[in-house]
This record gives C-alpha cells, sequence and structure tokens, in this order.
C-alpha cells in the first residue's frame, strides 16, 4: 500500500471516530485517543489492536496522532541521495528517529520516537480534523 493510499484511509478512518465524540471536550477526545481505551473500543482503528501490540514501546501512548505532522511522504520520491530515493523523513528531525536504507531507496523509520504520542505535544496540535494538522504531510 502506498503512503498516500494508507494517509487517506487512516484519516477516514480518524474522522468517523471524530465524529462520535463530538459532545467531547478537547481534553476528553485526547484522553478518549489512551492506546488502552483504543484498544477496548476502536479495534479496526489499527491492525496491531487485534494483538493488543503497541508501535512504540512507551507506557503512555496515546494513538490520536498515530501518523506525525512532523512526517513527510512523497509516493514519487523527494530527491536521489547517494543513487537511493528519499520518500520520507522526519521534518523535526528527531533524534529518536532513523532512516531505514535499502539498495534504491530512503525511509523514515519511526519506531523509536514517541514525540507525536505524547499528550503535552498533541494539545499544542490539536485540531478536530485530523487532515487540516496533516496537511504539510504530503505534497
Amino acid at each position: 500500500m502506498s503512503y498516500k493510499k494508507w494517509f487517506d484511509a487512516h484519516g477516514k478512518k480518524h474522522a468517523k471516530i471524530m465524529e462520535r465524540l463530538t459532545h467531547l471536550s478537547t481534553d476528553e477526545v485526547i484522553k478518549y485517543f489512551v492506546f488502552e481505551n483504543m484498544v477496548k473500543n476502536e479495534v479496526d482503528f489499527c491492525p496491531l489492536y487485534k494483538d493488543n501490540k503497541k508501535c512504540h514501546d512507551l507506557e503512555d501512548l496515546n494513538c490520536y496522532f498515530c501518523a506525525c505532522p512532523n512526517f513527510r511522504f512523497n509516493d514519487e520520491g523527494f530527491r536521489l541521495q547517494d543513487d537511493k530515493t528519499l520518500f520520507s523523513y522526519c521534518n523535526i528531525d528527531s533524534k529518536d528517529g532513523a532512516q531505514f536504507f535499502g539498495d534504491t531507496y530512503i525511509h523514515q523509520n519511526c519506531a523509536g520516537c514517541g514525540v507525536p504520542h505524547k499528550e503535552k505535544y498533541i494539545k499544542s496540535k490539536f485540531k478536530r480534523n485530523w487532515f487540516e494538522v496533516m496537511k504539510k504531510v504530503t505534497p
């Protein structure tokens, strides 16, 4: 699946959940997206939920920004770097992020980064419309 297809499909799932949460305050919405609640109430939001598995090893994992506002992707590739095509990167160059290098490609590896999964960060970027917050992620 391409980044764009995943991004669009995920955004639609996010929007469906948000449609049901209009009665909640911002703080309540953010709390709703805590991993333990999502596994129980939104099992289709993430394929890992069916196995009660986290994508990041964080005690207080919040899934509101399952995709990070600092992630940048282009399914066509951004540019060549050392004869490899760069398809994704971290816009803030998080010290906990990394790059995955293949023979012909480079992709961002966010597995070690918890920046977008912390309540304080989510509050600083929060919008009820996920696509609005994520508008810089894709060209």
